[in-house]
């Protein structure tokens, strides 16, 4: 029986624990923090998760989708508010009705995902358990717990499932020739909260459920997400300086003032909202690459730890999930040449985690400053009339991303050819209008 260390216990980690020892495998999974079955999940830095096809697929692998989905809520579109004080504008995500994305709670999943990893008796889990260093030769991982006490683990292979500043990523950028970057957002996010309510046509929800909802105001933004007790999880997107930023709204009086001018509608539906804002930290948001993903044949990165993105195409989860369910089949595929498993999980997984990430960055541009523009939506319809006539032949960007498990690069590179069909079109469509309107003005005057 091969023995697998993780490190982390987070979503792709327990996802991971799971899968493989499913497998067959020995696995032990060391977690920095505690226990979240015990402490219970905290809110006040979270973004809630939105849950698509990619992210399915992995949770139906591990016979989880019922119980997920059973909490979650489905949004098979986006809702625009707009700062002018307009009406509320609902955007389906795609021309199939069927298709939609899930709002599901971030600590839900990971407590979900933890239990189906404890439930396996090849699975060892230890909290409060904080990684100090790793023996690439080994391999082996040395822990430090709460009291200063140390254990040192040797497996097979070593996995670090622990997050955006990964300790075991950190160890291996000491060896040579491994690249490493990350890329801070000049904004950063708070979360805010909208209670349910007795009373209105959406009960106990305040909006419409299912739906993301959008406040739009360039430069910056606020998302609502629904979850099952009828509350929305609400998050700005500021910048950290400048107008409608964190700097120019310091604390929650100033949050009231700036909210009747901004986002009114959302400040009836919010009577914390003063209070959640100074109570709520501001997170930082930031992008991750590294290459390689592995070192020796025998210790690697998922999730987060290899490829932080933004979470502004609700990919961060779903790009994790198809990580694991990539190394679980490289690793039966390859048998016991862990070595060669490894090297062709980076070689498929590193092109699609640089993909998604730069869409994430274009899509927070999309969703801050063109959603409620009425050239987008436009170019919405027009993309959603060709997919309905077109079928495969014509799939839109968002469809393929949320509602496919096309790899992430092939799914870029075919949303940049359409996008210059679309365009090439426009300029031959304004092309014909103008000789139409030429054509015309010159018979009026030779009749």
């Amino acid at each position: 029986m091969r023995h697998v260390l993780i490190v982390g216990a987070g979503l792709a980690g327990c996802l991971l624990a799971q899968q493989l020892a499913a497998a067959g495998w020995r696995v032990t999974m060391r977690e920095r923090r505690g226990d979240p079955r015990a402490q219970g999940y905290s809110g006040g830095r979270s973004i809630n998760l939105a849950i698509s096809v990619r992210g399915l697929t992995a949770l139906r692998r591990a016979r989880l989708e019922a119980e997920i989905l059973k909490d979650a809520i489905r949004m098979p579109g986006r809702m625009i508010h707009p700062g002018s004080g307009g009406e509320p504008l609902f955007q389906p995500y795609s021309h199939d009705p069927a298709r939609a994305i899930h709002s599901v709670s971030r600590g839900a999943l990971n407590l979900a995902l933890l239990r189906a990893a404890d439930a396996h008796h090849g699975v060892s889990v230890a909290f409060d358990r904080r990684c100090t260093d790793i023996d690439f030769k080994a391999p082996a991982a040395t822990f430090v717990d709460a009291e200063g006490r140390s254990e040192m683990v040797a497996a097979d292979l070593i996995v670090g499932a622990d997050g955006a500043f990964s300790a075991v990523r950190s160890a291996m950028q000491r060896n040579d020739r491994l690249d490493y970057s990350q890329s801070y957002l000049g904004h950063g996010y708070k979360e805010l909260h909208i209670p349910p309510v007795a009373t209105g046509p959406h009960a106990p929800w305040a909006m419409r459920r299912d739906a993301l909802h959008i406040w739009p105001r360039g430069g910056s933004m606020m998302i609502a997400l629904p979850n099952p007790d009828g509350s929305f999880t609400c998050t700005l997107f500021w910048p950290w300086e400048g107008n409608h930023s964190f700097a120019s709204v310091p604390h929650g009086r100033a949050a009231l003032a700036h909210f009747a001018r901004h986002y009114a509608d959302a400040l009836a539906l919010m009577p914390t909202l003063e209070a959640d804002f100074d109570r709520n930290p501001v997170g930082s948001l930031v992008t991750v690459r590294t290459s390689p993903w592995q070192v020796g044949g025998n210790v690697a990165l998922i999730g987060d730890a290899a490829h932080a993105i933004v979470p502004f195409y609700g990919q961060g989860a779903n790009a994790s999930f198809e990580d694991v369910t990539t190394l679980v089949d490289l690793l039966a595929a390859h048998g016991k040449d862990t070595a060669a498993a490894l090297r062709a999980y980076q070689a498929q997984r590193i092109p699609n985690a640089n993909a998604i990430a730069d869409m994430a960055l274009h899509n927070f541009i999309e969703m801050r400053d063109r959603t409620a523009s009425r050239l987008f939506r436009a170019k919405k319809r027009i993309e959603h009339a060709l997919h309905a006539w077109l079928g495969d032949r014509f799939i839109p960007l968002y469809d393929l991303v949320s509602f496919t498990n096309v790899p992430y690069a092939q799914a870029q590179a075919r949303g940049r050819m359409q996008d210059r069909m679309l365009a090439a079109g426009a300029v031959g469509a304004a092309a014909a209008l103008v000789a139409g309107i030429a054509g015309a003005a010159l018979w009026l005057v030779l009749r």
